[in-house]
């Protein structure tokens, strides 16, 4: 029993004391460790919220960790490399919490799943809102992915964002169209996704052609609608500024002066996806958005994104942004579901891997 260790991880905010070997008290429980972790000049109520829901919260990230948190005394109960990896998380929060004067539920999500490191040092830039939206919202790039694909526009002519959905790959895009036309380094958005009916057949829909697409084009018109207030929107659109349409209807132009958006990029077809390509015309920002594992394409048809990608891969001027589970920014259990669908495909993967070398032997 080591009774004698005084740890100060974080200086003035947090220690730790105490940490005992729980196998000499219980030779039942394998490999455990208590720790007492003492708050040092924070307010216990800024780290576990009112009604301890952010206390929860953190609980839900560390499911093999046990947490007993009576006023600034933190207990936790697990094996050493847990418990390690507790204190190490514990003290971004605190880092967070002394950097922003605040913490909420989101912060706490983020900073413990994603690359907590980055995100800190990168939410502290000066240029964190994007655009100031409709009725007062703060338009910001939130998570890691999101801030590098803001760097990697602002570098880049044209880029690739690729990842799940609900990761904000076409709200964090169409923020920035709307801040490059604010401050007039553009003089037009334009807006395309291709009219794949997902299993549907267009002529079967009831209207005319525009209320037929508009339901596929509707996640750009939601996002559109928090970047501008809605009487300056219908001006653009009636005077050509802010465009949005089907991506067949983007053949024969020249795209210059523009920020365009190519949502949905994974239902373009190879010859649509050159055609895309070659309408850039000079000042123009290209933003291509896609989701590789949600292609409504017929089998017989390739998509054209997974072409480009691996055309285009080392070409200067063109950027490639990755997202993954940890970016999504919806419901919670949209990440746990992206994940379980990712553990499925890797499995599949791998017994079809495993056939194919039984096959040969």
């Amino acid at each position: 029993m080591r009774l004698d260790l005084v740890l100060a991880l974080l200086p003035s905010k947090l220690v730790i004391i105490s940490p005992m070997n729980l196998d000499t008290l219980n030779p039942k429980k394998n490999n455990l460790a208590e720790r007492t972790l003492v708050l040092n000049d924070i307010n216990p109520l800024d780290l576990y919220g009112v009604n301890d829901q952010k206390l929860e919260a953190i609980k839900a990230q560390f499911p093999k960790v046990k947490i007993i948190a009576r006023g600034r005394n933190i207990k936790v109960i697990g094996n050493e490399q847990e418990l390690d990896l507790f204190e190490k998380k514990l003290e971004i929060l605190f880092r967070h919490l002394d950097r922003f004067k605040q913490l909420n539920i989101e912060d706490i999500e983020q900073l413990l799943v994603s690359d907590a490191e980055e995100l800190i040092k990168e939410k502290s830039t000066a240029d964190e809102v994007l655009v100031y939206g409709n009725n007062g919202i703060l338009v910001k790039a939130k998570t890691v992915n999101q801030r590098k694909l803001v760097k990697s526009v602002d570098k880049n002519d044209m880029v690739f964002a690729i990842g799940p959905a609900g990761t904000g790959k076409t709200y964090t895009a169409v923020a920035l169209a709307a801040r490059a036309l604010k401050n007039k380094e553009v003089r037009r958005i334009i807006l395309t996704r291709p009219a794949v009916e997902a299993g549907e057949n267009l002529g079967f829909l009831p209207g005319d052609l525009k209320e037929k697409l508009d339901p596929f084009l509707q996640p750009l018109y939601d996002a559109l609608h928090d970047m501008f207030p809605a009487e300056r929107l219908r001006d653009y659109m009636e005077n050509g500024i802010v465009q949005i349409a089907p991506l067949a209807f983007m053949r024969g132009r020249t795209l210059d002066n523009a920020f365009v958006i190519l949502d949905e990029a994974q239902n373009a077809t190879k010859s649509q996806f050159k055609m895309f390509l070659t309408r850039m015309g000079k000042n123009a920002k290209f933003c291509i958005n896609g989701d590789a594992s949600q292609i409504d394409l017929p089998k017989h048809q390739p998509s054209g994104l997974l072409q480009a990608m691996d055309i285009l891969k080392n070409t200067k001027g063109i950027g490639f942004v990755h997202f993954d589970g940890k970016d999504v920014i919806r419901h919670e259990l949209v990440r746990r579901i992206i994940d379980a669908y990712d553990m499925i495909e890797k499995n599949n993967e791998l017994n079809s891997l495993q056939k194919n070398d039984n096959k040969k032997h």
